[in-house]
């Protein structure tokens, strides 16, 4: 049983709760949208689940529905024991912690066995370091979909040639294939925020799609993030003092050419 717009209305009036601005809290408050996120993310009893930001356990319940194993990470120390008492009965493991911060990866492999999926209804304005950090340090995790802004999930999933093409798409893609899974309309949440939501779904590579052992990801993020730092300018004058003015010939990269033109192999090339 998930939670229903009144029973959310319930659990913070009965524990004297309110939303988080600072934390970014706006609590999912229809059944069909957590269930639907649970369906899309492929769940099953033999699936590892992890959710970053439980909350009061909306999403965290559809998730133990599909028969996961299910590991629920929540910071708020005042939400903590409610959310307990709602999915603990449920078979889920509630962590306390910051998931900026958490060793996840020695939380998953304490737990063994893998792969495992990360599920979650991302703070907007902590999506993208959780996110990426995820990719960075936890090779367990090889699934993602996670809630986020509108505007967010599309840099996260953007292609060439995407209006919203950035230095976060070609970051997620060293690692991820991504795509759109879906909206979530802003009045399935309480409070109700200002911003649209999308699902974005992520799979992790079996192979970085640079080799490592010539581009480290912190070389890519780098040369990337000088790149798009100045996205009007001509990567030779963008990436001036970070690439040699020799380098473009060598990755096959027109000096005139602009960030947003590049594939995650071409900057690959040019920051080797």
């Amino acid at each position: 049983m998930t939670h229903s717009g009144a029973d959310i209305s319930t659990l913070l009036e009965t524990n004297g709760l309110r939303p988080s601005r600072a934390l970014g809290q706006n609590f999912v408050a229809d059944p069909n949208t957590v269930r639907r996120i649970a369906r899309l993310a492929g769940l099953g009893p033999s699936s590892s689940v992890l959710e970053f930001g439980a909350g009061l356990g909306s999403l965290t319940l559809a998730l133990a529905e599909t028969g996961a194993r299910v590991v629920a990470v929540e910071l708020d120390r005042h939400l903590l024991p409610v959310l307990r008492s709602v999915v603990e009965p449920a078979g889920v493991q509630v962590v306390a912690g910051d998931a900026m911060t958490l060793d996840t990866a020695g939380l998953l492999a304490e737990q063994g066995g893998g792969p495992w999926s990360l599920v979650s209804n991302l703070p907007y304005n902590l999506a993208t370091p959780l996110v990426l950090r995820t990719l960075v340090e936890v090779p367990a995790v090889e699934h993602l979909l996670v809630m986020v802004q509108r505007e967010v999930g599309e840099r996260m999933a953007a292609q060439v040639g995407d209006p919203a093409y950035g230095s976060v798409s070609v970051r997620v893609a060293y690692f991820a294939r991504s795509t759109l899974a879906g909206r979530v309309p802003a009045s399935v949440f309480i409070p109700r925020p200002r911003v649209e939501s999308v699902l974005v779904r992520m799979e992790r590579r079996s192979e970085v799609a640079v080799d490592p052992a010539q581009v480290p990801y912190a070389r890519l993020a780098a040369v990337v993030k000088a790149g798009f730092g100045q996205r009007r300018k001509m990567l030779r004058r963008s990436l001036a003092g970070v690439v040699e003015p020799e380098a473009f010939a060598r990755a096959g990269v027109r000096p005139e050419a602009r960030a947003e033109e590049l594939t995650v192999e071409d900057w690959g090339r040019l920051a080797r």
